[in-house]
């Protein structure tokens, strides 16, 4: 039976590194992975997944309305799909999550899905929240805090470099935007090393 994987972390952790090296090392072995990514991320070419060191690979973009299950069934009458990769999962939706557990299930091809947990605010995306709740299991992939300590939450910054605590809460930024801090630093608003 195929499983179901929710890799999480705070920004900046290496999530996208890590599905880019899944895929590499089912290609390897001569399976094709099938990466999609959410049209919503928009900060690099549309059709790829990239990470900060400098690796990618071609994806399939969604909309917030598309249908994952329909999707993967729709690309494996081409080929055989030996896994699903999921980048920026915090922005699935609900039902994408449930239909992500059909391709496990019903297809049973394993998902890996990597994602933020939390927003700026400390509040779980409706994403993550739903794959805590249908995903298989779970892997926290650790960063760190500027102090050297495990950076669990997100600070969204400002030009001026002060911590923004309120707005959207989907706003597509990197590490012009956003900061990886403690627990301690979220909640005193501190971004940076003194």
């Amino acid at each position: 039976m195929a499983q179901f994987y929710f890799y999480y972390s705070a920004m900046n952790a290496g999530k996208s590194t890590v599905l880019l090296q899944s895929s590499y090392n089912y290609k390897e072995r001569g399976m094709n992975t099938l990466v999609l990514k959410p049209a919503l991320d928009d900060r690099d070419h549309i059709t790829k997944v990239s990470s900060r060191i400098g690796l990618d690979a071609e994806a399939v973009k969604f909309e917030r309305e598309d249908n994952l299950l329909e999707i993967t069934q729709s690309i494996r009458t081409k080929y055989e799909i030996a896994c699903v990769l999921v980048d920026e999962a915090q922005f699935l939706s609900e039902d994408q999550v449930r239909q992500l557990t059909d391709v496990c299930d019903d297809l049973n091809i394993p998902v890996l899905a990597y994602g933020l947990r939390t927003d700026f605010q400390g509040k779980l995306f409706p994403g993550s929240e739903a794959l805590f709740a249908f995903a298989d299991n779970f892997v926290e992939i650790k960063t760190i805090c500027h102090c050297g300590r495990k950076a669990t939450m997100v600070l969204r910054v400002g030009a001026d470099g002060t911590p923004v605590r309120e707005g959207e809460q989907i706003e597509i930024g990197g590490n012009e935007r956003y900061m990886s801090v403690c627990r301690q630093h979220f909640k005193e608003g501190k971004a940076y090393a003194d």
